[in-house]
């Protein structure tokens, strides 16, 4: 796969890969690590944590390792905040190490050097197996599709497949239907995506669905939250 693969550098200084078969990129041209802090961060975890201050552990279901910066922040933002995090994250084609290994995420904030080395950690962790990598972080990462996952109840859902146009299969309704069945009450579902199609179809799920303005380069992101009582 690293033979479709080639590293480009975002508008804010941080990596993202170029699929040459998919004619698409992992993150926004505009920003992959504002991106991800945007999307999954600030309208994801800092959102659930508003809403939800002692309900703890955070049970996180994340769609597309990956690069695994997504993981990765969500390591930072436990240790951080002292919260503890259980991290379930499917990848069919997970990355190479010649591929991540040149991957410069880890030096977009030097304030956070000290938690540098689990980015690496959290690609090197044995795939379909889990335990903990940090005191507040539990993690597990199955090579695995959508389709093929055994899920597990989650807190928060972080999709982050490619496009709709391009992985059209991870949008469909009865892909979404089984990430839902698996949201427990209250459960937050957060995307970079916002078409009018994935609106609709997460509403008809059952989902309180929110346009919250979207990272550099998007008017608006979508995001979910799943009743607490039906």
């Amino acid at each position: 796969m690293s033979d479709k693969l080639k590293i480009i550098t975002t508008e804010d200084g941080s990596h993202s890969l170029y699929h040459e078969e998919l004619q698409e990129t992992y993150h926004s041209f505009h920003g992959a690590y504002r991106e991800s802090i945007h999307v999954f961060m600030l309208y994801g975890l800092d959102s659930w944590l508003a809403r939800n201050p002692k309900r703890f552990p955070i049970r996180i279901f994340e769609v597309g390792f990956g690069t695994g910066l997504n993981a990765w922040l969500a390591l930072v933002w436990a240790e951080q905040n002292q919260i503890p995090v259980l991290y379930h994250t499917i990848e069919p084609f997970p990355l190479p190490e010649e591929i991540y290994s040149q991957l410069n995420y880890v030096d977009q904030n030097d304030g956070i050097w000290h938690f540098h080395k689990y980015f690496k950690v959290l690609h090197e962790l044995p795939w379909n197996e889990g335990g903990p990598v940090s005191e507040y972080f539990n993690f597990k990462k199955d090579q695995v599709t959508l389709e093929e996952a055994q899920l597990y109840p989650s807190d928060v859902v972080f999709f982050d497949a490619f496009a709709p146009k391009k992985q059209p299969e991870l949008w469909q309704l009865e892909a979404l239907a089984k990430v839902y069945d698996s949201m427990r009450p209250g459960a937050l579902f957060t995307t970079y995506s916002a078409t009018g199609q994935l609106k609709r179809d997460l509403k008809s799920l059952g989902l309180e669905v929110e346009n919250p303005p979207g990272p550099p380069g998007k008017k608006e992101m979508t995001r979910g939250w799943k009743p607490v009582t039906q």
